[in-house]
């Protein structure tokens, strides 16, 4: 059965009280990793966030836990090769995946990352769920698609976060929302909710932490 992919709706005041609960304690990083012999126990719940380089990744992490620099952005694709692994409360991980698209990074590099992330993505029992970074001016793109297929295969659902909707005039986007719902058509891990960010406006940070915190 195809799924329909819609909008996800602004949380009730419940589910939106329990993510601003989560986020309101202490976040903070705890460690960069490089190999699967690194990874920090599989202890409590865990999301990873993945997406191209300059999808705004970095900027959406600080915006959900309301700190500036936790997450540090750098320009040059490929230059982060590690998992950043940060503590939300005593309850959940937050994963930082490096950005893809590697313009400049070396042959090498790109597949050793490759393999830490396939081996992370299907041997990381505590993983509940990937959050998709897609652009909203450019929608979903060849190394989306790829992402997106090495999650189907390790069977780790994942949804797609628009990221920058503030910079798309209403007419466009529209053309581009068809666009990235035909793409996650063809995706059975794909979860039928998007969630619409603006990271600098703070529009569904709100939606985004309450996902979240109702995860089990």
């Amino acid at each position: 059965m195809a799924f329909t992919f819609t909008i996800a709706p602004e949380p009730d005041p419940l589910r939106s009280e329990a993510g601003r609960k989560l986020f309101a304690g202490t976040t903070d990083f705890l460690k960069g990793v490089v190999a699967m012999s690194g990874m920090p126990p599989a202890d409590r719940l865990e999301v990873c966030f993945a997406g191209r380089s300059n999808v705004g990744k970095s900027t959406l992490i600080n915006a959900l836990t309301g700190r500036k620099a936790l997450a540090r952005a750098s320009n040059t694709p490929g230059r982060t090769q590690e998992i950043n692994f940060f503590t939300v409360a005593d309850s959940h991980y937050l994963v930082d995946l490096p950005g893809y698209g590697y313009a400049n990074a070396p042959l090498p590099v790109v597949e050793k990352w490759q393999r830490l992330l396939k081996s992370y993505l299907s041997g990381r029992p505590s993983l509940r769920r990937a959050f998709v970074l897609i652009d909203s001016r450019h929608g979903v793109k060849k190394v989306d698609s790829e992402i997106m297929a090495l999650l189907d295969k390790s069977a780790v659902t994942f949804q797609v976060v628009m990221t920058k909707t503030d910079k798309v005039k209403e007419k466009d986007r529209a053309k581009v929302m068809e666009q990235v719902k035909a793409a996650l058509a063809k995706h059975p891990a794909a979860y039928p909710e998007i969630v619409l960010t603006s990271s600098e406006k703070g529009e569904g940070i709100a939606t985004l932490r309450a996902i979240i915190a109702g995860l089990e």
